[in-house]
């Protein structure tokens, strides 16, 4: 078996159970249907935004011969997008510098067969996102797991900077971070660059850094998200609008280079030419075309937060351990006995479906989605009470 078979086969053998999950498990039986609590996805469950519907419907009459022909880039959406987020980040980005993708999904894949060589390494943060591990292998490289301070659940620059060897072409950062609903501080963020920065010298090329920032405007309490690019100029800014409009399965999103990235006019041909053999990795015409009218849209970030509380206030109360996010749509809860698959089970036989930690290398948790409706989340506050009492060896929050 070849090198490149070999990790495909690693990639599919380590989504076994969440595939088995998927497609088998008693959540996958009952989705959809009256009557259930399902945390499982970032899934909408009260509709979509009007603004959404509209502005795609606005998009279909063509206005040119070409209106519905390939698009590699479109000059007007990517100012558009130059702008946001030069005003979020208060980074200046150039529109030629902006790569709209299909989501953050291809962001992420594009750019690490763009930027990364076979046989090299790259580091992930744990508990990460399902797909980062595959993607790295996909690519040819071999990931290095980096674990989350277990107390903070915050991102550790020395344990980074100690994963580092001389194959290290690349880390991936994901703030605010899923799962654990945390936000990187500018001062983390500062002491990473440091580290890539000293760990860059004498390299033909530094260390990239690829950010990604899906729920960076899903912030709760009136925060705000940095982005790893005001302090590190060799970031690829990896972003999709499918958490921040609830439109998962329309994959619109952008991989934004700062004026300051090493080789970045070589690159902007590499990533296209990576979304072309990646499958035409671009999105509709129809998305490009509706960008800047997408772009203004956001879900009720107020309402995700009294959702949070109510949540997270149940659960509590309930007597178990959970985390109160400041950002993403996710809370996570201690499984009694450290038990994630059987209070999964458990949660499930009353009609409550929630995403085991083992799919995310952080067995002993589970994870709710906030994208639930207050309906579900209301009837899922007496279940927790009841699973709570039949568990003997419950762990208590302080």
């Amino acid at each position: 078996m070849n090198t490149m078979s070999h990790l495909a086969s690693t990639a599919l053998a380590e989504f076994h159970g969440l595939l088995d999950f998927m497609s088998t498990s008693r959540w996958s039986q009952r989705a959809g249907q009256p009557g259930i609590s399902d945390f499982v996805l970032g899934n909408p469950h009260d509709g979509v935004l009007p603004g959404v519907t509209q502005a795609l419907s606005r998009a279909v009459p063509p206005q040119s011969p070409d209106w519905h022909a390939y698009k590699i880039a479109v000059p007007a959406s990517q100012a558009v997008v130059a702008q946001s987020i030069g005003d979020q980040t208060g980074v200046v980005f150039e529109p030629e510098d902006i790569v709209l993708t299909n989501g953050a999904f291809a962001g992420l894949s594009v750019t690490m067969r763009a930027a990364i060589e076979p046989g090299s390494e790259v580091i992930y943060i744990s508990p990460p996102w399902f797909f980062y591990r595959a993607l790295i292998q996909a690519a040819g490289a071999m990931p290095v797991r980096v674990d989350v301070n277990p107390e903070t659940l915050e991102i550790d620059p020395a344990a980074i900077e100690a994963a580092i060897t001389p194959r290290t072409q690349a880390v991936i950062l994901n703030s605010p971070h899923n799962p654990t609903g945390t936000i990187a501080s500018p001062s983390r963020l500062k002491d990473v660059a440091s580290v890539l920065t000293r760990a860059s010298a004498g390299r033909d090329k530094p260390i990239y850094l690829l950010s990604d920032e899906a729920y960076r405007r899903i912030v709760f309490d009136g925060g705000s998200a940095p982005s790893p690019a005001a302090f590190y100029p060799h970031t690829f800014l990896i972003y999709t609008y499918g958490k921040t409009l609830l439109i998962p399965g329309e994959r619109l999103g952008y991989i934004a280079m700062p004026p300051g990235m090493h080789g970045r006019e070589d690159l902007r041909d590499a990533l296209v030419m990576s979304q072309m053999m990646t499958g035409w990795a671009m999105p509709n015409t129809l998305l490009h075309h509706s960008l800047a009218e997408l772009e203004s849209l956001s879900i009720d970030i107020d309402q995700l937060q009294r959702r949070r509380d109510l949540l997270v206030g149940g659960l509590r109360n309930a007597g178990f351990t959970a985390t109160m996010p400041a950002a993403t749509f996710y809370v996570l809860c201690r499984a009694p006995n450290d038990d994630d698959l059987a209070f999964t089970e458990q949660l499930a036989a009353e009609d409550v479906f929630v995403m085991p930690g083992s799919f995310f290398e952080m067995p002993g948790w589970v994870r709710f989605s906030l994208t639930a409706n207050d309906a579900m989340v209301e009837r899922a506050l007496p279940v927790f009470r009841r699973v709570a009492g039949r568990s003997a060896d419950l762990v208590l929050t302080p």
